[in-house]
């Protein structure tokens, strides 16, 4: 295959990761604290002897966006909205994830969780307990839990130390090399909706689907040129 061909195939690679992402956006726009995510093409180019300059694409990098959402008001107690920068922290099996998906419930050890059973963390990285017996729970912006008018925890909003180390993990659970306490107003009754936007998304699709056909037509050209040349030479 001549150089053309593989500068094709690698662009054609990283824009099926990218139809790939797409998709995954589309699926979750419904999913609550959804960040929809985006492809990072780079570019190698090397200089060849004799021969014009060889350009290679690469799509493999991941941007998440981390633009606020709307807010849908719930009612639920343990129901939690972020407004402006951070995150929740909870504790899974593989270690401690942030995430803005504040759908908590109290579980039989008295502590909240996420639906997947992962414990919500405080302001010290300890789970928050539930106020077993309280006739009202209330939590203010500033993420102090109160039962009864006693103020029994201060839930954590948190942010990576390093923004570039943000990496989705599964769902809407993303990782970080380090996390440091965080500004942002916590909605009690509310959950924040998915930052997809259905328009744009579908747009997107449909340029990343061109840019791949138009990348799929040069192909089947080169081949084409190819087998004629062959079938030229073999008369």
């Amino acid at each position: 295959m001549e150089t053309p061909g593989y500068t094709t195939l690698t662009r054609q690679s990283g824009l099926m990761r990218e139809m790939q992402v797409i998709a995954h956006n589309i699926a979750n726009l419904s999913t609550v604290g959804f960040r929809r995510e985006g492809v990072v093409f780079s570019e190698y180019i090397s200089r060849l002897e004799g021969e014009p300059s060889l350009s290679m694409a690469n799509g493999n990098a991941r941007h998440v966006d981390l633009g606020q959402a709307g807010l849908s008001q719930t009612g639920g107690t343990y129901d939690l909205a972020l407004q402006g920068e951070g995150f929740f922290l909870v504790s899974t099996p593989d270690g401690d994830r942030l995430t803005r998906a504040g759908a908590f419930t109290p579980s039989a050890e008295g502590v909240l969780v996420t639906p997947d059973g992962h414990a919500l963390l405080d302001a010290g990285g300890a789970p928050v307990p539930v106020p077993l017996g309280a006739r009202t729970v209330a939590i203010a912006a500033d993420g102090t839990m109160s039962a009864d008018g006693a103020p029994v925890a201060e839930i954590g909003v948190w942010q990576p130390t390093d923004p570039l180390s943000l990496r989705h993990q599964v769902g809407t659970l993303f990782s970080a090399d380090g996390v440091e306490p965080a500004t942002a107003t916590l909605h009690q009754g509310f959950l924040e909706d998915s930052n997809v936007e259905p328009v744009s998304e579908i747009a997107r699709m449909i340029t990343v689907q061109r840019a791949y056909e138009l990348g799929q037509t040069f192909l089947d050209n080169e081949d084409q040129r190819h087998r004629s040349v062959i079938q030229t030479l073999g008369r």
